[in-house]
Protein backbone atom coordinates (compact mmCIF):
# COMPACT_ATOMS: atom_id res chain seq x y z
CA UNK A 1 0.00 0.00 0.00
CA UNK A 2 1.25 3.69 -1.40
CA UNK A 3 -0.24 6.55 0.18
CA UNK A 4 0.67 9.65 -0.87
CA UNK A 5 -0.86 11.93 1.81
CA UNK A 6 -0.62 15.19 -0.02
CA UNK A 7 -2.34 16.48 -3.50
CA UNK A 8 -4.42 18.78 -4.92
CA UNK A 9 -7.63 18.36 -7.07
CA UNK A 10 -10.49 20.60 -8.54
CA UNK A 11 -13.78 20.25 -10.32
CA UNK A 12 -13.43 19.72 -13.82
CA UNK A 13 -15.35 23.07 -14.91
CA UNK A 14 -12.86 24.60 -12.22
CA UNK A 15 -9.56 22.78 -12.98
CA UNK A 16 -8.32 24.41 -16.14
CA UNK A 17 -8.74 28.37 -14.77
CA UNK A 18 -7.29 26.99 -11.25
CA UNK A 19 -4.43 25.04 -12.14
CA UNK A 20 -3.77 27.37 -14.98
CA UNK A 21 -4.08 30.86 -13.09
CA UNK A 22 -1.68 29.19 -10.24
CA UNK A 23 1.03 27.94 -12.63
CA UNK A 24 1.25 31.20 -14.49
CA UNK A 25 1.06 33.39 -10.79
CA UNK A 26 3.77 31.55 -9.86
CA UNK A 27 5.49 30.27 -13.02
CA UNK A 28 5.86 27.04 -12.21
CA UNK A 29 5.48 23.59 -13.84
CA UNK A 30 1.83 21.40 -13.63
CA UNK A 31 1.94 17.81 -14.18
CA UNK A 32 -1.41 17.22 -14.61
CA UNK A 33 -4.86 18.84 -15.01
CA UNK A 34 -5.82 18.98 -11.27
CA UNK A 35 -8.91 16.84 -11.86
CA UNK A 36 -9.87 13.89 -10.54
CA UNK A 37 -9.21 11.56 -13.30
CA UNK A 38 -6.01 13.19 -14.10
CA UNK A 39 -5.04 12.51 -10.52
CA UNK A 40 -6.32 8.98 -10.90
CA UNK A 41 -4.27 8.26 -14.17
CA UNK A 42 -1.12 9.88 -12.24
CA UNK A 43 -1.68 7.03 -9.60
CA UNK A 44 -2.23 4.54 -11.88
CA UNK A 45 0.99 5.50 -13.27
CA UNK A 46 3.12 5.65 -10.22
CA UNK A 47 1.51 2.95 -8.58
CA UNK A 48 0.00 5.44 -5.94
CA UNK A 49 -3.05 3.21 -4.12
CA UNK A 50 -4.48 6.41 -1.83
CA UNK A 51 -4.11 9.69 -2.77
CA UNK A 52 -5.92 12.29 0.06
CA UNK A 53 -6.91 15.33 -1.75
CA UNK A 54 -6.06 18.64 0.94
CA UNK A 55 -8.48 21.37 -0.75
CA UNK A 56 -8.14 25.02 0.50
CA UNK A 57 -10.71 27.51 1.10
CA UNK A 58 -9.30 30.64 0.35
CA UNK A 59 -12.40 32.85 0.67
CA UNK A 60 -14.91 32.11 3.88
CA UNK A 61 -17.73 31.68 1.67
CA UNK A 62 -16.35 28.80 -0.66
CA UNK A 63 -16.38 26.82 2.13
CA UNK A 64 -19.49 25.20 1.44
CA UNK A 65 -19.12 24.25 -2.05
CA UNK A 66 -15.66 22.88 -1.40
CA UNK A 67 -16.76 20.46 1.07
CA UNK A 68 -20.11 19.07 -1.00
CA UNK A 69 -17.25 18.22 -3.84
CA UNK A 70 -15.11 16.90 -1.15
CA UNK A 71 -17.91 14.68 0.38
CA UNK A 72 -18.76 13.42 -3.56
CA UNK A 73 -15.33 12.28 -3.79
CA UNK A 74 -15.26 10.53 -0.67
CA UNK A 75 -18.75 8.79 -1.91
CA UNK A 76 -16.75 6.17 -4.01
CA UNK A 77 -13.12 6.26 -2.52
CA UNK A 78 -13.15 2.53 -2.43
CA UNK A 79 -13.66 2.63 -6.28
CA UNK A 80 -10.96 5.89 -7.07
CA UNK A 81 -8.22 5.23 -3.96
CA UNK A 82 -8.88 8.92 -3.42
CA UNK A 83 -9.75 10.78 -0.27
CA UNK A 84 -10.83 14.26 0.88
CA UNK A 85 -9.91 16.10 3.37
CA UNK A 86 -12.45 18.92 4.31
CA UNK A 87 -12.01 22.84 3.92
CA UNK A 88 -12.18 25.55 6.78
CA UNK A 89 -11.39 29.04 6.58
CA UNK A 90 -9.98 30.56 9.90
CA UNK A 91 -11.89 34.02 9.14
CA UNK A 92 -15.02 32.56 8.90
CA UNK A 93 -17.80 33.23 11.37
CA UNK A 94 -19.15 29.69 10.92
CA UNK A 95 -15.55 28.07 11.13
CA UNK A 96 -17.12 25.95 14.27
CA UNK A 97 -19.88 25.01 12.42
CA UNK A 98 -17.97 23.96 9.52
CA UNK A 99 -15.64 21.79 11.56
CA UNK A 100 -18.51 19.94 13.10
CA UNK A 101 -20.48 19.34 9.90
CA UNK A 102 -17.19 17.66 8.55
CA UNK A 103 -16.90 15.53 11.41
CA UNK A 104 -20.39 14.63 10.97
CA UNK A 105 -20.12 13.72 7.64
CA UNK A 106 -17.11 11.07 8.80
CA UNK A 107 -13.96 13.78 6.89
CA UNK A 108 -10.85 12.38 7.99
CA UNK A 109 -9.23 15.55 8.44
CA UNK A 110 -8.79 19.72 7.06
CA UNK A 111 -6.34 21.03 5.25
CA UNK A 112 -5.15 25.23 6.38
CA UNK A 113 -2.95 27.28 3.88
CA UNK A 114 -1.93 30.00 6.26
CA UNK A 115 -0.71 32.04 2.75
CA UNK A 116 -3.76 31.46 0.54
CA UNK A 117 -6.28 31.90 3.56
CA UNK A 118 -4.28 35.35 4.52
CA UNK A 119 -4.61 34.19 8.36
CA UNK A 120 -1.24 33.25 10.26
CA UNK A 121 -0.39 30.25 11.75
CA UNK A 122 -0.07 31.52 15.03
CA UNK A 123 -3.42 33.99 14.86
CA UNK A 124 -5.94 33.51 17.30
CA UNK A 125 -7.99 32.73 14.57
CA UNK A 126 -6.30 29.57 13.35
CA UNK A 127 -5.23 28.36 17.07
CA UNK A 128 -9.42 28.09 17.82
CA UNK A 129 -9.78 26.09 14.23
CA UNK A 130 -7.11 23.83 15.48
CA UNK A 131 -8.26 23.56 18.93
CA UNK A 132 -11.76 22.55 17.95
CA UNK A 133 -10.52 20.37 15.28
CA UNK A 134 -8.27 18.75 17.87
CA UNK A 135 -11.99 18.14 20.06
CA UNK A 136 -12.97 16.38 17.10
CA UNK A 137 -10.47 14.07 16.64
CA UNK A 138 -9.89 15.91 12.59
CA UNK A 139 -5.90 15.45 11.42
CA UNK A 140 -4.93 19.01 10.56
CA UNK A 141 -2.78 19.84 7.35
CA UNK A 142 -1.39 22.44 7.75
CA UNK A 143 1.00 24.46 4.87
CA UNK A 144 4.20 25.11 6.34
CA UNK A 145 7.26 27.44 4.86
CA UNK A 146 7.68 29.48 1.48
CA UNK A 147 5.61 29.39 -1.64
CA UNK A 148 6.02 30.27 -4.57
CA UNK A 149 2.57 32.03 -5.25
CA UNK A 150 3.53 34.39 -2.31
CA UNK A 151 7.75 35.16 -1.45
CA UNK A 152 9.15 36.77 1.36
CA UNK A 153 5.60 36.28 3.74
CA UNK A 154 6.17 34.42 6.86
CA UNK A 155 2.38 33.76 7.49
CA UNK A 156 3.43 29.83 7.67
CA UNK A 157 6.94 30.15 9.04
CA UNK A 158 8.52 27.76 11.64
CA UNK A 159 8.56 30.49 13.71
CA UNK A 160 4.94 30.69 13.81
CA UNK A 161 4.32 26.94 13.68
CA UNK A 162 6.50 26.43 16.90
CA UNK A 163 3.93 29.16 18.29
CA UNK A 164 1.26 26.90 17.27
CA UNK A 165 2.59 23.77 18.64
CA UNK A 166 3.11 25.74 22.32
CA UNK A 167 -0.50 27.04 22.47
CA UNK A 168 -1.66 23.59 20.82
CA UNK A 169 -0.26 20.72 21.50
CA UNK A 170 -1.91 18.34 19.23
CA UNK A 171 -0.81 14.79 18.07
CA UNK A 172 -2.80 14.83 15.10
CA UNK A 173 -1.53 17.95 13.33
CA UNK A 174 0.76 17.40 10.19
CA UNK A 175 3.02 20.26 8.93
CA UNK A 176 3.79 19.61 4.97
CA UNK A 177 7.42 20.22 3.62
CA UNK A 178 9.07 18.79 6.29
CA UNK A 179 7.91 21.59 8.68
CA UNK A 180 9.11 24.65 6.65
CA UNK A 181 9.90 24.50 2.56
CA UNK A 182 12.98 26.28 2.20
CA UNK A 183 13.18 26.76 5.83
CA UNK A 184 14.58 23.79 7.08
CA UNK A 185 17.35 25.59 8.80
CA UNK A 186 14.82 27.30 10.93
CA UNK A 187 12.47 24.46 11.13
CA UNK A 188 15.11 22.30 13.64
CA UNK A 189 13.74 23.72 16.46
CA UNK A 190 10.33 21.39 14.97
CA UNK A 191 12.27 18.03 14.37
CA UNK A 192 11.56 15.58 17.63
CA UNK A 193 8.45 17.38 18.41
CA UNK A 194 4.90 15.44 18.66
CA UNK A 195 4.28 15.92 15.14
CA UNK A 196 3.90 14.73 11.59
CA UNK A 197 6.14 16.07 8.71
CA UNK A 198 5.38 15.22 5.45
CA UNK A 199 7.70 14.83 2.80
CA UNK A 200 5.50 16.92 -0.23
CA UNK A 201 8.20 18.89 -2.91
CA UNK A 202 11.41 18.43 -0.15
CA UNK A 203 13.64 16.52 -2.59
CA UNK A 204 11.84 18.10 -5.64
CA UNK A 205 13.26 20.64 -8.42
CA UNK A 206 10.93 23.11 -8.93
CA UNK A 207 10.48 23.28 -12.75
CA UNK A 208 9.33 27.11 -14.73
CA UNK A 209 6.09 26.53 -16.88
CA UNK A 210 9.07 25.70 -19.70
CA UNK A 211 9.99 23.35 -18.01
CA UNK A 212 13.69 24.34 -16.35
CA UNK A 213 14.38 23.90 -13.22
CA UNK A 214 13.61 27.63 -10.98
CA UNK A 215 14.75 28.39 -7.52
CA UNK A 216 11.91 31.03 -7.36
CA UNK A 217 14.38 33.38 -5.91
CA UNK A 218 16.17 31.31 -3.37
CA UNK A 219 14.45 27.68 -3.06
CA UNK A 220 16.39 24.67 -3.64
CA UNK A 221 15.71 21.05 -2.74
CA UNK A 222 17.00 19.13 -0.06
CA UNK A 223 19.72 16.91 -1.25
CA UNK A 224 19.19 13.34 0.05
CA UNK A 225 22.08 13.39 2.37
CA UNK A 226 20.08 16.19 4.15
CA UNK A 227 16.75 14.59 3.67
CA UNK A 228 17.28 10.97 5.30
CA UNK A 229 19.28 13.40 8.03
CA UNK A 230 16.19 15.43 9.36
CA UNK A 231 14.00 12.39 8.93
CA UNK A 232 16.29 10.17 11.10
CA UNK A 233 16.26 13.81 13.50
CA UNK A 234 12.75 13.92 13.16
CA UNK A 235 11.65 10.67 13.57
CA UNK A 236 10.19 8.12 10.93
CA UNK A 237 7.55 6.93 12.49
CA UNK A 238 6.05 10.42 12.13
CA UNK A 239 6.93 11.23 8.69
CA UNK A 240 4.34 10.85 5.64
CA UNK A 241 5.06 10.51 2.08
CA UNK A 242 3.56 13.89 0.03
CA UNK A 243 3.86 14.33 -3.44
CA UNK A 244 2.08 18.26 -3.86
CA UNK A 245 0.67 16.84 -7.16
CA UNK A 246 -0.42 18.58 -9.65
CA UNK A 247 2.52 20.37 -8.51
CA UNK A 248 4.99 17.62 -8.89
CA UNK A 249 4.53 14.26 -10.91
CA UNK A 250 3.63 11.50 -8.46
CA UNK A 251 6.38 8.79 -9.89
CA UNK A 252 8.70 10.98 -9.84
CA UNK A 253 8.35 12.00 -6.37
CA UNK A 254 7.86 8.48 -5.33
CA UNK A 255 11.70 7.67 -7.15
CA UNK A 256 13.07 10.31 -5.13
CA UNK A 257 11.78 9.28 -2.11
CA UNK A 258 13.26 5.37 -2.77
CA UNK A 259 16.47 6.44 -3.95
CA UNK A 260 16.93 8.74 -1.14
CA UNK A 261 19.01 6.50 0.75
CA UNK A 262 16.13 5.15 3.78
CA UNK A 263 16.10 1.39 4.54
CA UNK A 264 13.09 -1.02 3.22
CA UNK A 265 11.57 -0.73 6.56
CA UNK A 266 11.98 2.98 6.87
CA UNK A 267 10.53 3.62 3.47
CA UNK A 268 7.58 1.55 4.41
CA UNK A 269 6.74 3.20 7.24
CA UNK A 270 6.48 6.58 5.50
CA UNK A 271 4.43 4.91 3.11
CA UNK A 272 2.28 2.69 4.38
CA UNK A 273 2.04 2.02 8.26
CA UNK A 274 2.28 5.73 9.65
CA UNK A 275 -0.31 7.26 7.19
CA UNK A 276 -2.67 4.52 7.61
CA UNK A 277 -2.23 4.40 11.53
CA UNK A 278 -2.74 8.08 11.07
CA UNK A 279 -6.28 7.91 8.78
CA UNK A 280 -7.69 4.94 10.98
CA UNK A 281 -10.10 5.80 13.95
Amino acid sequence: MIIDFHTHTFPDALAPRAVGGLASGANMMNYSDGTISGLRASMARSGVDLSVVAPVVTKPHQAESINRTALEINSSTSETGILSFGGVHPAAEDWRETLDGLSANGFKGIKLHPLFQGVAVDDIRTLRVVERAAELGLIVLIHAGFDPSFPGQDLASPRRLSNLLRAVPYEKLVLAHLGGMAQWDEAQELYGQNVYLDTAVCLYPWRDRSGHTTDFGGYSPLTAERFTSIVHLHGVDKILFGSDSPWTDQAESLSLLTTSGLTPSELTSILSTTPTHLLTP
